[in-house]
């Protein structure tokens, strides 16, 4: 199965000089923790909501605080076309629940998560990638910045 049969292609943008708080309303609006960052009409960064809590409000920032002091630009993503397996395998090992998915043009195109994956009758692999996501630590630990 590939990435576009499964991932969530309404997919809402946030600016990077856009406010915290602003962003947080549109979190509530949306009921997402995930917002990708778009400039240019390029993505930028991600940022969630555990983003503006732990990198924002423990840090001493206010709710007029930019998304860009607090994104993560380290962007990782997954391609359209792209196997759902091999996707699920580099969420676990990069300990991530979501993915922007891009085309080849390198556009964004929509959001995968493991509960789409879920949802769309790969649990196996979700399980295994959900394994490997919930280690402690690693790359996008937020204790780690």
């Amino acid at each position: 199965m590939k990435v576009s049969n499964c991932m969530t292609t309404d997919v809402q943008i946030t600016d990077p000089e856009q406010t915290l708080r602003d962003v947080a309303l549109m979190m509530g609006r949306l009921d997402a923790g995930v917002l990708p960052v778009g400039e240019n009409d390029r993505l930028v960064g991600m940022i969630t909501d555990r983003d503006i809590a732990i990198r924002g409000v423990a840090e001493g920032m206010g709710p007029d605080a930019k998304v860009r002091d607090v994104m993560s630009t380290d962007v990782k993503y997954c391609f359209e076309d792209e196997d759902v397996e091999d996707v699920l395998h580099n969420m676990g090992d990069l300990q991530v629940r979501r993915l922007p998915v891009l085309s080849r043009s390198k556009r964004l195109v929509g959001i995968i998560s493991l509960g789409d994956l879920a949802m769309k009758g790969e649990a196996m692999e979700t399980g295994k990638a959900l394994s490997g996501i919930s280690q402690h630590g690693g790359q996008h630990s937020q204790t780690a910045h």
